[in-house]
């Protein structure tokens, strides 16, 4: 183990932050110092002090404490929906690369439409169709993100397909199921972990994206984005209600992308 962290410093590193990032979002409701849904109109849009360290918003609510909860809302639903898009497209990249034909032609097409659109345009169409909330948020982006994952397993199939353990494995009569578990899925595994890593701070983004349009998350929810949305308003009277939500989704992101870059390097052979 200590060999390993000398070796990949910097992805032990970011390891560490993400995991503290987890335990933040597990702890939140116990870490946060007040009760986020909780306004006092004694306390509108007080500054940054040593009752408030972060300032209130319009509602007298402790914006230090929604920023602290919204890690849970945000980080949990990021990384639902990137399980949700390995999981679909996974199945679909499996199903269209190993057995082709008809099957590869349909699924593909499929996919080739989902990506023909522009995904958060067709992510807030879809949102906006089915009304703002964190389920529907969650269904849109995994409607419009399934497609990339699909294509890249199903690449990572096909040249897996005609290799002789492959081969050797469908001559000796192993089942389809089998060759598909024991052979095909953990020579794919690690780019799709790789794919998915770095795909959860894109995914915070999207979120906050839509619960600032009025797609996601919805009032009293602690969201990054919905604060950003109530907060632009007072832009001019109590700029840390855009501030520090956005200065929140800035450092999140950019942990889980430099994470992400880092586990490529240690999964990933062509980087050794």
């Amino acid at each position: 183990m200590t060999a390993f962290i000398k070796q990949h410093k910097l992805f032990a590193f970011y390891s560490a932050l993400v995991i503290l990032l987890v335990l933040i979002a597990i702890f939140a409701p116990y870490l946060a110092p007040q009760d986020p849904y909780e306004g006092n109109l004694k306390n509108v849009l007080q500054p940054p002090s040593d009752e408030h360290f972060l300032g209130t918003d319009k509602l007298g609510r402790d914006t230090l404490s929604r920023i602290i909860c919204g890690t849970q809302v945000s980080l949990f639903m990021s990384i639902c929906i990137v399980i949700l898009l390995a999981l679909v497209g996974g199945v679909v990249g499996i199903l269209s690369g190993y057995f082709g034909g008809k099957v590869e032609m349909v699924l593909m097409r499929i996919a080739d439409m989902m990506l023909a659109f522009p995904g958060v345009v067709l992510a807030i169409a879809i949102a906006g169709i089915m009304g703002g909330s964190i389920v529907n948020t969650i269904i849109a982006l995994l409607a419009v993100g399934w497609a990339k994952y699909a294509r890249l397993v199903r690449s990572l199939v096909i040249k897996l397909r005609y290799n002789d353990f492959i081969i050797a494995a469908q001559v000796n009569g192993t089942k389809t199921v089998n060759i598909l578990w024991r052979h095909v899925l953990p020579n794919i595994l690690p780019m799709v972990v790789i794919t998915g890593a770095m795909d959860i701070g894109t995914m915070m983004m999207e979120i906050a994206g839509l619960s600032f349009l009025g797609f996601g998350a919805q009032p009293p929810t602690p969201e990054w984005g919905l604060m950003l949305n109530e907060g632009r308003q007072y832009i001019q009277t109590a700029p840390w209600l855009m501030i520090y939500p956005g200065m929140a989704i800035f450092i999140v992101v950019a942990i889980f992308n430099l994470w992400g870059d880092a586990l490529r390097d240690v999964l990933d052979p062509r980087s050794k």
